[in-house]
């Protein structure tokens, strides 16, 4: 069984800090034991515990494409890892896998829509420029078009809430291509909040991985994924990660050179 593929932990420094014996820790243990019991029951589940001024939110949401085992297994490694290092004695946290996110915070952030921080990973090969000069546009009309598919599952009653996914044929004068496209929300947001959040994703994009023939890109409320095959190989076929200072702007630097992370806190 393979494990978790962790991307990254934002621990807001911001935020106050809580001692060893504060009544915050035993919630937000509390908590995210909750998580863990309850990750094997969807992609979704939030809680709050505790009275003020020590009330604890949370939530996991795990990506729509991957199997419940796989959910489970992030969210019960991610619910041990958020509280290690620096996040031990912060009152807000969040921990991105490549597989799902878990967050607890002191406030509630319940049905908000957030930009950040969010973590881009993308490839370095990037299109021909003859296909380029269109792809902006044609991922844009595709999100548009599965956004208003995600509201026809954003009840809680469906197995996946707000999750699509599509495969297509673009056709292109200079040359055709597959897109392979899957968007996914929150199931706290509304639909029309949902769209706000996948239209942010679509700008992170183009502001990190302009080029990149596919992206990976996590908010705390929504991801989208996208890949297109079938171009001419070019001559960059690795990943590349960049990260971003855990600070309230946008500031990108290279961390290494075999993937891509873009990393942007709020």
């Amino acid at each position: 069984m393979s494990q978790p593929q962790h991307l990254h932990t934002f621990c807001d420094k911001l935020s106050k800090n809580f001692s060893e014996t504060s009544p915050y820790k035993s919630n937000r243990e509390t908590l995210l034991s909750f998580l863990r019991d309850h990750s094997s029951l969807g992609t979704y589940s939030n809680a709050t515990i505790g009275l003020s001024p020590d009330t604890v939110h949370g939530m996991f949401l795990c990506r729509g494409d991957i199997t419940k085992t796989s959910c489970s297994d992030c969210v019960k490694t991610a619910t041990l890892e958020i509280t290690k290092n620096n996040c031990t004695y912060q009152k807000n946290a969040i921990i991105f896998y490549e597989e799902c996110m878990v967050r607890y915070s002191n406030f509630s952030f319940f049905s908000l829509v957030e930009n950040g921080p969010y973590i881009a990973k993308y490839s370095l090969a990037s299109f021909p420029n003859s296909v380029f000069s269109t792809f902006r546009e044609t991922l844009s009309k595709k999100v548009e078009q599965l956004i208003i598919l995600t509201a026809s599952k954003s009840s809680l009653s469906s197995s996946t809430p707000y999750y699509v996914r599509d495969t297509s044929r673009v056709n292109d004068f200079e040359g055709s291509y597959t897109l392979d496209t899957m968007v996914q929300c929150s199931p706290d947001l509304d639909p029309a909040n949902c769209g706000v959040c996948l239209r942010l994703a679509v700008q992170g994009s183009s502001e990190c991985c302009y080029n990149a023939r596919w992206t990976h890109i996590f908010l705390p409320k929504c991801f989208l994924k996208y890949n297109t095959t079938g171009l001419p190989q070019s001559d960059s076929s690795s990943i590349n990660v960049v990260k971003g200072k855990e600070i309230f702007r946008r500031i990108f630097i290279t961390a290494m050179t075999t993937s891509v992370l873009a990393l942007v806190r709020l």
